[in-house]
């Protein structure tokens, strides 16, 4: 196996939790590269749930060392929390198994705060942010005013940047949003706290993975949310505030480019968006609650319902582009089977104008009319299906057709939630 980078090719939510747990066994190092505690991802073992949010995927498996990059906003608490709720399941999380980069930009009470006030103050123009302060976090890291995990454990530095930071935030909540500001001693007490229990688990983890280059060892770069939500390449302003596609795994680990073997995206055999932002193969309602309970479409960070769709490969050609996309692993076929037709978007019709590319224009998107391909459904149940072969006709024939719309080969196919509902397609493991 060389060194991959796993990215969601949709809105996030793809199943990118399940497909990097497969691919771990085969990995020494599984890396998580961008995001912070808004993302879940979620793996079932033997009935058992897991859902991560900071720790890569790759911890449920015995002898791999995990790594949290520098490019992930790092929130302390949300951590000790994952690592104590994966103990009392009987995981192990050790020094050994577990290293967080150095130079990862820390969550603080005010940057929760800060994106709490931001989105009620935006009323109907609101993102929809989990209000985890992942944006404030890495809107102090771009000002130069960001707190990293190294200033956590330097008592004076963390002193002297936390009253820095405070002031300034204190300032902003009292005259801009007319709110109670927060408190320096208990934030610097509390922290102070945190970077006791968490010293453990740091280093300098650009040197632990080019060491590891060097030693041949296989590395698998776990991204988080989707390339539709990449800061750059995403339904802006819609979007998340990091790197979302597989050039963040080189910016958020210090690692080159030229490192990089194999970019494999991650599809569910339909789209969904979780918040606001144009979605232009939204289901009506009806249909939409159907696939939702069905596909048990709810956040595994927030709980919330995401929104449903038919496959729109508009999206994931632009996906495939951005990433430089090798194979496809596609999610959730199953979720499909007792759907007597299935449509597949080719193209967005906008006033007098076909784009068969992913346009970046938010207004078109909003407006624009989705041009489909109907699919004769399967009808039959898919997921005790092991092999390509024995699925049904018109299942194989609607993958055939995503194969052909997306020009890339499709390698994986999940047919449940489970580690072992899983179909290789056309690739050795």
């Amino acid at each position: 196996m060389p060194n991959i980078v796993v990215v969601g090719a949709q809105w996030g939510d793809e199943g990118k939790g399940k497909i990097i747990d497969i691919l771990a066994s085969d990995a020494n190092y599984i890396v998580r590269y961008q995001g912070g505690s808004n993302a879940g991802h979620t793996v079932v073992l033997k009935g058992k749930e897991f859902i991560l949010h900071l720790i890569p995927s790759g911890i449920l498996h015995r002898g791999k060392v995990c790594i949290i990059g520098n490019g992930v906003a790092f929130d302390p608490m949300a951590f000790l929390e994952e690592v104590e709720t994966l103990k009392s399941k009987g995981i192990d999380v050790t020094k050994r198994n577990l290293v967080l980069s150095e130079k990862a930009h820390v969550i603080f009470p005010y940057h929760k705060k800060l994106d709490s006030l931001r989105e009620a103050k935006k009323g109907t123009t609101t993102i929809g942010t989990t209000k985890r302060g992942i944006g404030p976090c890495y809107a102090d890291k771009v000002s130069r005013c960001g707190i990293r995990v190294l200033d956590l454990m330097d008592s004076k530095n963390l002193r002297e940047k936390l009253k820095f930071n405070i002031k300034e935030k204190n300032t902003l909540f009292k005259y801009l949003y007319n709110s109670d500001g927060v408190s320096f001693d208990e934030i610097y007490a509390q922290y102070r706290d945190y970077a006791n229990q968490i010293r453990p688990f740091v280093g300098n983890t650009t040197i632990i993975l080019n060491e590891a280059i060097k030693k041949n060892k296989r590395i698998l770069f776990e991204g988080a949310q989707g390339t539709l939500l990449d800061i750059d390449h995403g339904t802006y302003p819609f979007v998340t505030s990091s790197s979302a596609t597989s050039g963040g795994a080189c910016i958020g680990t210090g690692i080159g480019p030229t490192h990089i073997d194999k970019v494999i995206g991650v599809v569910k055999a339909y789209t969904t968006r979780v918040g606001e932002g144009p979605f232009p193969t939204e289901f009506p309602s009806d249909l939409i609650n159907k696939i939702r309970n069905r596909g048990k479409e709810f956040g595994a960070t927030t709980g919330r319902p995401r929104r449903c769709g038919w496959f729109d490969s508009i999206v994931v050609k632009h996906s495939v582009l951005v990433n430089a996309i090798d194979e496809i692993a596609v999610t959730k076929l199953d979720v499909l089977d007792q759907m007597p037709k299935i449509n597949i978007c080719v193209g967005y019709k906008y006033r007098n104008k076909v784009y068969k590319f992913f346009p970046p224009d938010i207004n078109v998107l909003n407006e624009c009319r989705p041009i489909y391909q109907a699919h004769p459904g399967w009808l039959k149940d898919t997921n005790q299906i092991k092999k390509f072969e024995d699925l049904p006709y018109n299942a194989k024939r609607y993958l055939n057709t995503l194969k052909k719309l997306l020009g890339v080969k499709i390698t994986i196919i999940s047919v449940g939630s489970e580690r072992g509902q899983i179909i290789r397609w056309g690739a050795k493991k």
